[in-house]
């Protein structure tokens, strides 16, 4: 009898240690969630695993002055980070000073130090952090109203706040010398502003990036990837396939169910169904980088491959198989980038005698035809699916710009004209408009365009026009290299970089 008790009383004890497990896990990408302070309602937060967004629901006077009450889901992180979403209240709501946003915090006590990148019911859109405990809380109020896109970046004891409404660029607000801590809660957070009512909230695009340390070897070492599908109406994007390695440059095949990228040298074809990759035989072009396209009927691929030497052009199967020469070894690096429809001629980046200009070239082989003379870099071509143009970034204006040519190299028209460095032309296979990333001038010479950087797509119609961001993300070399639409021309894959990956997401095996 007493050995009976004393198993149920063992199970009864293990069951209690089971309900405290499953109640510190957090919905998603987090380890936990709970109500901070007094509420008497209490909040939730939901993830749907097929969107990747989270519904939160909370109370809570207010986030201010010496304690906070509010609900907040969480992850426990250390060093530098990048946190980002887009958020949005769902429903008119009642108190005009309702929140919700970014938030990091020393601890999960009510006066905790803390900083929030936050959103008022009303619009207002600041940056709000305690530097002591129980100390009253402080703000910087960001330039624009009403932000769609938060980003909250730690870089030591430095915090900057992001913000944009969605389409529009970032504007930030920094504040400098705040010691939260080395391990620190980071997360997502709604407060209705009034203990009697409940606020609810919707967040997608949650982001939580642990970006390249300084001490990074480019070319190297490298972070780890995510492979990440855009729908262009929603702005929503959803991880697809998650790695420790560097995955660069997806295409997505005209069947629309997979999708080729570079990795390691080698090219996989991805199935999107199974999200399995499987290598693509490509002997003998064993060093492929990420300058690799797929003709306009999607059986042939020209690829780039540098096999002891300067990269050279290949075509090869879309299915795989033995890899042919198409540009001539010993007259300098050549980076393969567009088909043109009828699949007869072959556009690529070449350097000949330190100098980078687009060439054409038949897709057979044969003699090479220089399409661009000015000094300075011309990357990136690429055909629209008319064949009339081809698009093509150059260095030319002093930055890097986006230009259009006609398919014979004349007419050469610059499309855009910003204080940013943009790069690799991509026309929608409906020819109604281009996606392009952009680098910011500050972080990135004109002619280079590295990995690890905060960079943003950006759409904007064929013949050139007002350009909106379509995604936020942390990225750069091998984001989107290569023509990545979908062929609805409604959606868009690319990669995105972290040195943190999250078993929530399919990872490599």
């Amino acid at each position: 009898m007493r050995a009976k008790l004393l198993s149920i009383v063992l199970c009864m004890a293990c069951l209690a240690l089971y309900v405290r497990e499953v109640k510190a896990q957090g919905p998603g990408i987090f380890d936990g969630q709970t109500d901070v302070g007094t509420v008497k309602h209490a909040g939730s937060g939901v993830y749907d695993a097929k969107t990747q967004q989270y519904t939160l629901t909370g109370s809570g006077q207010n986030i201010w002055a010496t304690h906070d009450d509010f609900h907040f889901v969480w992850r426990k992180i250390k060093g530098d980070f990048i946190l980002r979403t887009n958020a949005a209240f769902i429903g008119k709501g009642v108190e005009l000073h309702r929140k919700v946003g970014l938030m990091v915090r020393t601890t999960l006590d009510s006066n905790s130090k803390h900083i929030n990148a936050v959103v008022h019911g009303d619009g207002l859109t600041s940056l709000q952090y305690r530097k002591t405990i129980s100390g009253v809380t402080e703000e910087k109020k960001a330039s624009i109203t009403a932000a769609d896109v938060i980003q909250l970046e730690r870089k030591g004891n430095t915090y900057t706040m992001s913000v944009a409404r969605k389409g529009d660029l970032f504007v930030n607000e920094e504040v400098t010398d705040l010691d939260l801590g080395d391990d620190v809660y980071v997360g997502i957070f709604i407060c209705s502003h009034n203990a009697d009512v409940t606020e609810k909230a919707v967040f997608n695009n949650v982001r939580i990036v642990t970006p390249a340390p300084a001490t990074l070897v480019p070319y190297k070492q490298y972070l780890g990837s995510a492979i990440e599908l855009l729908d262009l109406e929603s702005q929503n994007a959803t991880v697809i396939y998650q790695s420790p390695k560097s995955l660069q440059a997806p295409n997505w095949m005209v069947d629309g169910k997979s999708l080729i990228y570079n990795s390691e040298g080698s090219l996989y074809k991805f199935d999107l169904k199974s999200h399995t990759p499987t290598v693509l035989n490509t002997n003998p072009a064993k060093n492929n980088n990420n300058d690799h396209v797929l003709s306009f009927d999607g059986k042939m691929l020209t690829i780039s491959s540098g096999d002891g030497g300067p990269s050279i052009g290949y075509t090869v199967s879309s299915a795989g198989g033995e890899a042919i020469k198409v540009t001539q070894t010993g007259k300098g690096a050549s980076y393969m980038h567009g088909w043109s429809p009828d699949g007869k001629y072959l556009v690529f980046c070449g350097e000949r005698n330190k100098e980078y200009d687009v060439y054409r070239i038949p897709s057979t082989g044969g003699p090479e035809e220089r399409l661009t003379t000015t000094p300075g870099l011309d990357d990136g071509p690429e055909y629209s699916p008319d064949g009339k143009y081809i698009y093509f970034n150059s260095v030319r204006s002093g930055l890097m710009q986006i230009w259009r040519m006609k398919a014979d190299g004349s007419e050469q028209t610059q499309l855009t004209n910003d204080d940013y460095n943009n790069w690799f032309p991509h026309v929608s296979p409906d020819g109604k408009w281009i996606v392009y990333i952009t680098f910011l001038k500050s972080e990135v010479a004109p002619g280079d365009h590295p990995f690890y950087k905060h960079v943003y797509l950006r759409v904007m119609p064929v013949g050139g026009g007002p350009s909106k961001v379509v995604a936020y993300l942390y990225g750069g070399q091998g984001t989107i290299n290569t023509p990545s639409w979908a062929p609805d021309s409604k959606h868009l894959a690319f990669v995105s970089n972290s040195d943190l990956l999250f078993p929530v997401f399919p990872v490599a095996k």
